[in-house]
Formats: structure tokens, C-alpha cells, sequence
């Protein structure tokens, strides 16, 4: 087990003002990042992801904020930090982010070639045709053909795959440690989707980087991720290594999540869905946020907040489940049935 951690994020809370109201965006969340690994963050929209992502180079709305919590990173609390002269030292060197949609991310006005350039100018310093001759390469490595004559071309010259490499080479250009990428595949046909995994798959094994998934596809998680973190309204509310995530998880958010996918559903039945919709985060939550949503509560899910309970060293869960106490509930039917599989398959 890889024990190499890169960025420690611990009880983080984040609140946000909106119209003379505080929003508690996030609350009480911790992750260890961990060297050369992928962790992909997954939920709901709105349950948190990307603004948790966001903490960790400075790139939360003017109305957020860090309230509580630390962001350990080489020695340095990201929490504390104020000003954005903090944060050119961190953003784009050290952390760097690939946005979901390529075109707002992309100036529509400048060659993309030049916009790679200038981050390789403004993070390292290298100028002039070094650092036109390093864009270059970025494009050649990022899968982009006649990367020469592409360089003078602008955004809306590309295909949607194509940005999104562009959007890929300008944060890879300054070899950052941490890479976070929000959700970088959602506009794109399942194709280019492969390939695009398959391209920061090979740049985080070049450049020995530590990569974040934020996605709500756990088709995108299986494929790609060491670890997973499951986020509800502004929690992680499971953490654990991929397998044990698929096959063992105990959150029933985690479960109902898992239950919805179309290729555990049965020919001729409708797929399982989440009622309801995710708490207000302008009111303060009592117990677990999970509970109205959830088709098996425990009377204490309306009244207690549950800890996390260790499943396993590396696997955790905040639901009263586990609690000792608790009565005896069986994980749904499709992790049995992928269990079974499993051992099927590699007998």
C-alpha cells in the first residue's frame, strides 16, 4: 500500500455568503492524496465535489471561503492562505486543475498553441522558442497531429476531444505533483472518452503525478481509480480502494448509487432510483444527511449524526450500519451477485 501522501485535507469546512445568508458548502471533510495514485471523487451534483477540489489551489468564487480545517501541502496549510500572491506558487506549478467544458477554459481570441506556451512561460519561466518549441511537444504528446501547423490555430478550429487534449497539455505543461480534473469527459462521446482517460492514464505515469477524478460516472471510477471518496451533501460519507468500493460498500448512499447503474438492472424492470432530493445546505442538518432519502433508516439516522466506522485500514463509512448496536442489515443483492462474479471469473 502506497503510504506517500502528497496533500492532507482534514475537517475541512467551507461556507459560502449568498444574499446576506451562509451556506455550509462543505462540512468536516478530510482525504489523504497519495503519491502517483487516482482518486476519484464521486456523488450528485451539488453534493460538494468541486468545491471541495477548488480549496486546494485557490480557485473558490469570491463569496466563499475556507471557515475551518487544514490543507497540509509541502509543509504549508493551504487553508490559511489569503492572497493570490500565495497562490501562483501553488496553482499551475504544483496543483493543477482540467476543467469540465474546454471551450470557457480556452481563449477564444489566442492560437492554442500560444496559451500552452504561456503557461510553460508564466510557471517556469522558459521564454521565447524554448518555450514555443516545449508547446509544441505538448501538442505531439498530448495526441494532437501536425502539432506544428496546430499551434497557429485557434479553439474553434478543434473538435470538442481536441480541446479538451489543448485544455489537458496547458495543465500538464508545468508538471504539477497533484492534477484534478473535473469531470473531463462528460461532453464527449464514449470514443474519445477512452481515449481521453488513456491520455492522462499515460501522462500521470510520465510525470509521476498524483491524479483527481471528480465525476458522477462510476463507469469512468472503475476504470481509472485506485480509491474512491463518495461525497453527499458536503461529506465524504465512504472512502476505500476501488474493489472494496464496488464490492463491499456499506453507505447506503453508496449502495443506491451503485444500484442505479444500467448494467446491474434487470431485463424488463425499472432501474432503482434516489427519491427526493439532496438536504438544504442554508439549515443546519440533524443526524445523518442521508436519512429521508434513505429506504432503510434507523430511527437514530433522524436524530445522531453517525462517525466513521473502519470497515477495513484502507475502507470507511459514516453510517450508523456499522455501529455495533446496529440490527443486522444485509448489503443489496448486487454486490453478492458481483462478488459471486468476481470469483467466478478468477477461478
Amino acid at each position: 500500500m502506497n503510504n506517500n501522501i502528497v496533500l492532507s485535507a482534514k475537517d475541512v469546512e467551507i461556507q459560502f455568503s449568498l444574499r446576506g445568508r451562509e451556506l455550509k458548502a462543505i462540512r468536516k471533510c478530510s482525504l489523504d492524496l497519495y503519491k502517483g495514485e487516482t482518486l476519484a471523487i464521486v456523488g450528485e451534483s451539488g453534493s460538494g465535489k468541486s468545491v471541495f477540489t477548488k480549496s486546494f489551489l485557490g480557485m473558490l468564487d469570491a463569496n466563499g471561503k475556507v471557515i475551518g480545517g487544514s490543507i497540509m501541502y509541502d509543509g504549508e496549510d493551504l487553508a490559511t492562505y489569503k492572497k493570490e500572491k500565495q497562490w501562483m506558487n501553488i496553482r499551475g506549478k504544483k496543483i493543477a486543475m482540467v476543467m469540465q467544458d474546454p471551450m470557457t477554459s480556452l481563449n477564444p481570441l489566442m492560437p492554442v498553441g500560444k496559451q500552452i506556451q504561456e503557461s510553460i512561460t508564466r510557471n517556469q519561466g522558459i521564454k521565447g522558442k524554448e518555450a514555443k518549441k516545449m508547446a509544441i511537444e505538448m501538442l505531439e504528446k498530448v495526441g494532437i497531429p501536425d502539432a506544428e501547423n496546430r499551434y497557429n490555430q485557434y479553439p474553434h478550429e478543434f473538435s470538442g476531444g481536441m480541446r479538451q487534449r489543448v485544455v489537458i497539455a496547458i495543465a500538464v505543461a508545468c508538471q504539477p505533483e497533484i492534477l484534478i480534473c473535473d469531470e473531463p469527459t462528460t461532453a464527449l462521446d464514449v470514443t474519445i472518452q477512452a481515449q481521453i482517460l488513456k491520455l492522462i492514464r499515460n501522462l500521470q505515469v510520465e510525470y509521476n503525478m498524483t491524479v483527481v477524478y471528480i465525476t458522477h460516472d462510476l463507469g469512468v471510477v472503475a476504470n481509472v481509480a485506485d480509491r474512491v471518496a463518495v461525497m453527499y451533501a458536503g461529506q465524504i460519507v465512504e472512502y476505500g480502494l476501488v474493489d472494496e468500493i464496488f464490492y463491499d460498500a456499506w453507505h447506503p448512499y453508496t449502495w443506491a448509487l451503485m444500484s442505479s447503474l444500467p448494467q446491474y438492472g434487470v431485463k424488463g424492470e425499472p432501474l432503482p432510483t434516489i427519491d427526493g432530493t439532496p438536504p438544504n445546505l442554508f439549515y443546519e442538518i440533524k443526524g445523518d444527511a442521508f436519512a429521508a432519502r434513505n429506504k432503510m433508516p434507523l430511527a437514530i439516522d433522524f436524530e445522531e449524526e453517525p462517525p466513521y466506522f473502519e470497515i477495513s485500514p484502507t475502507h470507511k463509512a459514516k453510517t450508523w450500519y456499522l455501529d455495533p448496536r446496529a440490527p443486522k442489515i444485509e448489503q443489496p443483492k448486487i454486490f453478492r451477485e458481483m462478488r459471486e462474479r468476481r470469483m467466478r471469473e478468477e477461478a
